[in-house]
């Protein structure tokens, strides 16, 4: 299993049968590795939640590469509605697909979709738990620090990509408490110095977590090969 950061909350990840994309803000991503017209080889997509910098080129890339989107019930309406191939899922369900199962976890957050001058409901934000080729990834999505967390880490995960940027999300200190509710093997910070409402020091994250978990600090367009 590969798994590639595409800049903010954007991953690749390259497994059997799967080659997925989660939450693919690339356009207008001034940290992103790929555009949109590089994300060709995609037979999934997975989306935390409505907000522009996650929802990105969703539907651009659905639509040229035929992918699946996996969401909540109503980001999964919307989309469908956009022409867009989709498998609802909503909190806590968990589903097997070809290339693994998807379990659908609290995020602490909001789903609003921009659309025109209105903001229409997204449904639950969510993060996404991967049963991949014997392990287990999970995508926080944008989240606050909660303890829904420590049933999480009952699962036994061997990577968690976790955001550390406050403000919207976890500051590098509760991002830094989730990991010892998580107890993940790996821990890669994600969603930070996007913009400068979201800087943070990612080493200083590496830092609170010397002994507890293995950090990965990616740049983008860096792989993480399992």
């Amino acid at each position: 299993m590969q798994i590639t950061f595409l800049g903010h909350a954007a991953f690749y990840v390259k497994s059997e049968g799967l080659s997925g994309l989660i939450d693919p803000f690339l356009s207008g991503n001034p940290k992103a590795a790929w555009t949109a017209d590089s994300a060709k080889d995609v037979n999934y997509i997975f989306l935390t939640h409505g907000h522009g910098d996650h929802l990105g080129d969703t539907v651009a890339i659905a639509k040229r590469t035929g992918a699946t989107v996996i969401t909540n019930f109503e980001l999964a309406a919307y989309l469908e509605r956009q022409g867009v191939a989709t498998h609802a899922m909503h909190i806590g369900g968990r589903t097997t697909f070809p290339f693994g199962r998807v379990k659908l976890t609290p995020a602490w957050h909001g789903s609003g979709i921009a659309h025109g001058d209105t903001v229409l409901y997204g449904g639950t934000p969510a993060g996404f738990l991967l049963e991949l080729e014997g392990r287990k990834l999970y995508h926080a999505g944008d989240t606050g620090l909660t303890m829904e967390m420590q049933l999480l880490g009952d699962e036994g995960i061997d990577v968690a990509l976790l955001p550390i940027g406050g403000n919207y999300v976890m500051d590098v200190e509760d991002a830094a408490r989730a990991v010892g509710l998580l107890r993940p093997k790996i821990t890669v910070p994600m969603h930070y110095d996007t913009f400068p409402l979201i800087s943070a020091d990612p080493e200083h994250f590496a830092s609170l977590l010397r002994g507890k978990t293995e950090v990965r600090i990616l740049d983008p367009g860096e792989a993480l090969t399992l």
